[in-house]
């Protein structure tokens, strides 16, 4: 969720002119502040109107980018960028620096909210360059730089623009600008998880926001203060707070703010128990952010939308989820210089991991023997990963390949998998389906990393006397070797149904016997990982 910005001016325009357009648009401001948002755009049309036909230009301008700002919280993207291009057009015809600051200012604003962040950070610079020594643009200008700066996860330098813009606003008396201040700080608090200090910004942006009847902002105050509710874990109070703010929305008819208090909302229900409820409001905040285009809302929802199915044991549609989020989050228009995107995608690729140990766990919690092993094939894996020199995305890869590796043996029937005494041809080879059944299992799920050739690999070996496809040399994908002979070790080192565990150079030495199952470079990167003398 963003912070919130103002794209309006703090005060009435004085290029608008006086008569009736002037009183026009003062009364089209108020309905506008007042949540009248059909009033207010019928009174910008006869704004527009009347200074048409007088040819007050810098009123037509002013009211064409208020027509657009009201358009844009309707979800008219198009609309309402086509009138606030115009009136930059007018502004900049007519000379006039203040307008133009204000359409670019706009403009960036729209751009902010739909991911381009780009494109927002360049009209922003702009409209500073011309509108930069009025004291009210440059405490608006102070709000977007550390939107900027809390879009990139620099929530320090966000903080301190978001300061200065408070005591620019003071300083003016501006009520309107300390109450979005309040709300900004607010959020920055709030991402740090400092509760009581966000708690304190968004009570005193509401009570300047309510006395000033600016119904959207309180609306945005309500529904932060929900996720500062839910970060406190007061989840009645969280849920009374977000359908407050969505009571708001709804009457605004703001899609975008609606998006974000579903998933609010779908959180509180997941967190207290809740699966179904929870699944439709973060189906409802996903299919809103969608006809807004609002991408980083679809991806930051899908991934709420995972750790519920995680929490209720679907991990395919947790996974489908999470890749839906991550094409997202890389569709962002943003380099990684301007936006958190690493943040955020570090953050998902957390929710991927504890979605697949999970996962991974449960497939061994119904086995005494087996519990714990894919956690110590997983470290033993990343050990040998790092000998061999891997890049962190092929660690990662390793990381949740070892997971999932035996994901296969859910279909193994139990009298199979945990019988005391040697299997018969018949048994091996139904365990020796395991691999292609974990593949079958993830047939509709789709990774960032290349998993399933790990999954289906991880018993093939370098002399071609492995399963299921007799796969031999470099044929083996690098991670296939890798896990495999980890899953050998840890196999070899823990009691198992069928035999006791051996020592740790028990294993090692019969595994010197069989080192022709595995790349030379493998063997000797999992001797040096376990601290081994490299074999002659």
């Amino acid at each position: 969720m963003l912070p919130a910005s103002r794209p309006s001016p703090a005060r009435p325009s004085p290029h608008a002119g006086g008569g009736r357009a002037r009183a026009l648009l003062d009364s089209a401001i108020a309905h506008e502040r007042n949540g009248a948002g059909d009033e207010a755009l019928r009174l910008y049309q006869l704004v527009a109107e009347e200074s048409s036909a007088s040819d007050d230009r810098a009123a037509l301008s002013e009211a064409l980018r208020r027509m657009a700002v009201v358009l844009h919280h309707r979800s008219e993207g198009p609309r309402s960028r086509e009138l606030c291009e115009r009136s930059l057009g007018i502004a900049t015809e007519i000379g006039d620096d203040r307008l133009a600051a204000e359409s670019l200012n706009t403009l960036a604003g729209f751009d902010l909210e739909t991911g381009r962040i780009d494109s927002a950070r360049q009209r922003f610079l702009r409209a500073l360059v011309l509108g930069g020594d009025r004291p009210e643009l440059r405490g608006r200008v102070e709000q977007n730089l550390g939107i900027l700066a809390n879009v990139r996860g620099d929530h320090a330098e966000a903080e301190a623009h978001y300061t200065r813009s408070l005591e620019a606003f003071e300083l003016l008396g501006d009520e309107r600008g300390r109450a979005l201040a309040y709300h900004n700080l607010g959020m920055v608090h709030s991402d740090r998880a400092q509760w009581p200090e966000a708690d304190r910004f968004f009570r005193l942006s509401l009570e300047l926001a309510t006395a000033l009847g600016d119904v959207r902002l309180a609306g945005l105050c309500r529904l932060n203060h929900a996720e500062v509710h839910l970060g406190q874990q007061h989840y009645d109070r969280a849920r009374e707070s977000a359908e407050a703010a969505l009571a708001v929305f709804n009457e605004l008819g703001a899609s975008f703010d609606k998006a974000d208090a579903y998933r609010v909302i779908g959180r509180v229900f997941r967190e207290t128990g809740r699966p179904a409820l929870a699944e439709s409001r973060l189906r409802a905040a996903i299919d809103l952010a969608v006809s807004t285009g609002s991408v980083l809302s679809e991806a930051e929802t899908s991934r709420e939308l995972a750790l519920l199915y995680q929490a209720t044991g679907r991990n395919q549609d947790a996974l489908r989820c999470l890749n839906t989020a991550h094409r997202l989050f890389l569709r962002l228009d943003a380099r990684l210089d301007l936006v958190d995107v690493a943040g955020k995608m570090q953050r998902l690729e957390d929710t991927f991991l504890l979605v697949v140990r999970d996962w991974g766990q449960s497939i061994e919690s119904a086995d005494s023997y087996t519990y714990g092993h894919c956690e110590r094939v997983a470290e033993y894996g990343l050990a040998v990963g790092r000998e061999l020199g891997l890049e962190p995305v092929q660690l990662t890869t390793i990381r949740l390949g070892a997971y999932l590796h035996d994901l296969g043996k859910v279909k193994v029937p139990h009298e199979i998998l945990n019988k005391p005494g040697r299997l018969t041809d018949e048994e091996f080879a139904v365990i020796q389906k395991h691999p292609e059944w974990g593949i079958e299992l993830l047939a509709t799920v789709e990774f960032p990393w290349d998993l399933k050739p790990i999954i289906r690999s991880h018993h093939e070996r370098y002399d071609g006397t492995g399963y299921p496809d007799r796969l031999r040399g470099d044929e083996i994908p690098l991670g296939a070797q890798i896990i495999c002979i980890v899953d050998v070790y840890d196999a070899l080192t823990t009691t198992r149904s069928y035999r006791p565990a051996m020592t740790a150079a028990e294993a090692l030495s019969r595994m010197g016997e069989t080192r022709h199952w595995w790349r030379p470079d493998v063997f000797a990167a999992f001797q040096r990982a376990l601290g081994e003398p490299a074999a002659p």
